[in-house]
């Protein structure tokens, strides 16, 4: 069972930039869309930004013109930079990934920013 693998959260200072990854640990064929959720506490989950293969993008409001989503469509690995982070963006960050074999989801990382 091919799971995605996710590194690159942590603690930062408001402000401050981090960089999440999230790659494959097998083969994953026909990949579609791929993406970052993120769930903060007594939250419902919601998508961060998306990236398609054609390479179009879309993000939510609150993070247009801080965030920065990225794909190598040949390690199947999606990237998400974060720049002027603010504590409202503390969250466990969820990358996912759509393909013709199914919808995969990471562990989480948690992303904390203080204030």
């Amino acid at each position: 069972q091919v799971q995605l693998v996710e590194s690159g959260g942590g603690l930062v200072q408001a402000g401050g930039s981090l960089r999440l990854s999230c790659a494959p640990s097998g083969s994953i064929f026909s990949v579609d869309s791929m993406g970052w959720y993120r769930q903060a506490p007594g939250k419902l989950r919601e998508l961060v930004a998306s990236i398609v293969r054609g390479g179009t993008t879309n993000y939510v409001d609150s993070v247009k013109g801080r965030f920065t989503i990225s794909r190598d469509n040949v390690k199947n690995t999606v990237y998400l930079q974060m720049n002027s982070l603010r504590p409202d963006d503390t969250a466990v960050y969820y990358c996912n990934v759509r393909a013709f074999s199914g919808s995969y989801w990471g562990q989480g990382t948690q992303v904390t920013v203080s204030s």
